[in-house]
């Protein structure tokens, strides 16, 4: 018989967000696999877990992933976790997971924190229905072009961002999106732990000359009626500012379809359309 792959969940900041049995799991399984194990291992010590380690991250996941896999089928249990949070939720995990679901492994969630869910529960904007977009492009082009394809999504917004670049993007928000509600979550379960609510133009001029660290989520309020119905454009007009910027026609078709809940194929055949305008 297989064995089975635990998606453990582990604390984003204060130890003692961690769920009993998640400590069980962690101390019955054959192997932890880490994001990074010098860190994992603060935890495990610090609840007198012996379990050993093996480094899962994310650029050694192509390799290592058959490798867990092969260990799984031998019956071996393995739990996978990262450095904060929950597996696979913009860390390393999707490989590994997938390929354990198609082995016919069990793959099986033992849940808790996430910096996702535990900004959403504090930040006062809507979250009947949101939008998790992860990481933002780290170039000023590529990060536009994307924030430009969100302007009209009507649900909460969720960025996870580097303290780096966190002013660059609140930049870009207020100038693509005008001076939305936006929700900072900064160090949360730490000892500094920051909450700014605002307008985007607020928040910019609180972080204005300072030094910004830690981890750094946002929540961005979505357009509103009246925002989506001025900004709607027709979607050939769509398709063709974005091919003016050097899009392939497949990647728009891919970016708009989902953008506007249609059919990729509706999308690339008018793109079609326009381009064979374009060379008559």
């Amino acid at each position: 018989m297989p064995g089975t792959l635990y998606i453990v969940a582990t604390p984003i900041g204060h130890l003692e967000d961690i769920t009993l049995r998640a400590l069980r799991i962690l101390r019955e399984v054959d192997l932890v696999a880490a994001e990074d194990t010098r860190h994992t291992k603060k935890l495990l010590t610090h609840y007198d877990i012996p379990t050993p380690l093996t480094s899962y991250y994310d650029h050694i996941e192509n390799e290592k992933a058959p490798a867990l896999i092969a260990q799984l089928r031998e019956g071996k249990t393995i739990a996978l976790v990262s450095d904060a949070g929950t597996p696979g939720i913009a860390d390393p995990g999707y490989r590994l997971v997938k390929g354990a679901a198609e082995a016919g492994i069990p793959v099986v969630p033992v849940p808790g924190p996430s910096m996702l869910t535990a900004l959403l529960s504090i930040g006062g904007l809507p979250t009947d229905r949101f939008a998790f977009e992860g990481f933002l492009p780290a170039k000023p082009v590529q990060r536009k072009k994307a924030l430009q394809l969100l302007k009209q999504e009507r649900r909460t917004l969720v960025f996870f961002e580097s303290p780096h670049r966190v002013s660059e993007t609140l930049a870009d928000i207020e100038t693509l999106f005008g001076n939305r509600q936006v929700v900072l979550g900064r160090e949360l379960t730490k000892m500094f732990e920051e909450v700014l609510r605002g307008r985007v133009s607020e928040i910019r001029a609180q972080l204005e000359d300072r030094e910004v660290k830690g981890e750094v989520a946002l929540l961005v309020s979505g357009a509103t009626e009246e925002q989506h119905a001025e900004e709607a454009q027709p979607l050939a007009e769509e398709i063709q500012h974005l091919l003016a910027q050097g899009l392939p026609l497949k990647e728009i078709a891919h970016l708009v379809g989902e953008h506007r809940g249609i059919s990729k194929r509706e999308v690339y055949a008018v793109g079609l359309q326009l381009k064979g305008q374009e060379k008559s």
